[in-house]
């Protein structure tokens, strides 16, 4: 069989070089691609959230719309919609982020209490002290509930539950409260904790209401966690 004449052999020539030259550098490295292409969506899923929890804390949700969101973050609304299939799911997603950074500030403020019940009175004193941040208050508190319903705030808010019954079981251990209460007591616990934290956010002066909101929490888990010898 006779071979390639000059131009064939030009051809191929010419497009052997650039399958090795540098655009071909995702068909020479499939991973490589994909790779970018996870990298940069996370990043602007990332953007998106955090433009919308800015927006929805200053501005509440109704008065976000998503042509803000878009303007702001400078993306397209196929974009968007690609990471979010709603408004309501972007919010969801702020909500959940929120709900996270509120759990590790709980939890940190926590860490160096001396045993179980001090780092429930920490833990918790600083979720009331959290109701007063602007994102917080309108995001978890005021928003949430109506857009994502009872039955899901309920969900994002009972993560810390597991947490509270564990350090009710010490108290229970210790002969503080009795065994069998120790669910009803964490969901009591946690509703009283959200009830003052919801007073502090729809007070009109929050930082004003915020420490006789404090004072009364930790009188109602001294009272709550006082040790058969007066001692909490």
């Amino acid at each position: 069989m006779d071979g390639p004449d000059a131009d064939d052999r030009q051809d191929t020539a010419g497009r052997t070089s650039a399958a090795n030259g540098p655009g071909a550098a995702g068909r020479g490295n499939p991973g490589e691609r994909p790779n970018r292409n996870v990298a940069r969506g996370e990043a602007t899923r990332g953007q998106l959230v955090t433009i919308a929890t800015r927006m929805f804390a200053e501005r509440g949700y109704e008065d976000t719309s998503i042509e803000a969101v878009l303007r702001e973050a400078g993306v397209s609304r196929g974009s968007l919609y690609h990471h979010f299939a709603s408004k309501e799911a972007l919010f969801e997603a702020v909500a959940e982020e929120v709900e996270t950074s509120v759990g590790a500030q709980t939890l940190a403020a926590a860490s160096g209490s001396a045993g179980p019940v001090e780092a429930l009175r920490a833990g918790f004193l600083a979720w009331i002290r959290l109701a007063a941040d602007p994102v917080v208050q309108q995001t978890v508190l005021i928003d949430a509930p109506a857009v994502l319903g009872w039955r899901r705030w309920r969900e994002l808010d009972e993560q810390s539950l597991g947490e509270i019954r564990a350090d009710l079981t010490y108290a229970a251990d210790a002969g503080i409260i009795e065994r069998r209460h120790v669910d009803a007591f964490a969901h009591i616990v946690l509703a009283a904790a959200n009830e003052v934290a919801l007073k502090v956010a729809r007070a009109d002066d929050p930082a004003a209401t915020l420490p006789d909101a404090e004072s009364a929490f930790a009188e109602f888990l001294d009272r709550l966690l006082a040790s058969p010898d007066g001692r909490s």
